[in-house]
């Protein structure tokens, strides 16, 4: 999983001790050239920056990938920014934006936060999608998705109907885009955590929670970005 000289695009890199940042380190230890993006500029520039400090090539990009001209004026700004080096292709993105949050028993939900879990979750992922698929075509490129257990048969939504909803939209996407792009040679394709290990999930959940790592799901992402995955399309990796 060797992502020298090729450029690798992930969604959602903003606050410390989340899934972005062990995903940003992740590729930029295989040699990846990463455009981090994130809603809050100041955040994205700070984890940017400490991967800078450790020698590796970042730039960093704020943008609400819910708004689709907001995603496309992202995209662009990568594209000019890396131009020289690649091109104008891109050879993966994550899309790791999103949010978790419980929205209660259906007939006692707040209709805000059912849309909010929509906006987070598919609303982003379809902005990133459309943004970076001409650049994804020219480098023959892997998109890869943050589902959820939640959105998977047999899996407990209860209590949160709108993020499993959400997500449920997220892996149709996916599927869509496999089946769409593959003639483009885009791959597209899917991980379905139960919870990360992350500093929001450590501070709201259970003591006796369990885990899935960080480190774990970047190097499933990486894997599933990278020529070794070269065959595997459509796919839900469950990490449980």
């Amino acid at each position: 999983m060797d992502f020298t000289g090729k450029l690798v695009v992930i969604t959602g890199v903003g606050r410390a001790g989340q899934v972005g940042e062990a995903l940003a380190l992740g590729f930029a230890q295989r040699g990846a050239t990463l455009a981090l993006l994130d809603l809050q500029q100041s955040e994205v520039d700070a984890r940017a920056a400490t991967l800078r400090e450790a020698g590796y090539a970042i730039s960093a990009h704020a943008a609400n990938l819910a708004d689709a001209d907001a995603a496309q004026g992202a995209a662009a700004e990568v594209i000019a920014a890396t131009r020289e080096k690649f091109d104008g292709a891109v050879h993966a993105v994550v899309c790791a934006a999103g949010g978790f949050g419980m929205t209660g028993p259906i007939d006692a939900s707040d209709p805000e936060a059912w849309h909010k879990q929509f906006v987070l979750n598919l609303d982003t992922a379809y902005g990133a999608t459309r943004a970076f698929l001409p650049a994804l075509r020219a480098g023959k490129g892997a998109l890869v998705y943050f589902g959820s257990v939640a959105a998977l048969p047999g899996g407990k939504s209860a209590g949160m109907a709108a993020y499993a909803a959400a997500k449920s939209g997220v892996l149709a996407l996916m599927r869509a885009v496999a089946e769409e792009e593959i003639a483009h040679g885009v791959r597209a394709n899917a991980v379905a955590p139960t919870a990360i290990r992350t500093a929001a999930n450590l501070s709201s959940m259970r003591e006796d929670t369990k885990y899935v790592e960080r480190e774990s799901v970047a190097d499933v992402v990486a894997f599933l970005a990278s020529d070794a995955a070269r065959n595997v399309n459509g796919q839900v990796i469950t990490l449980a």
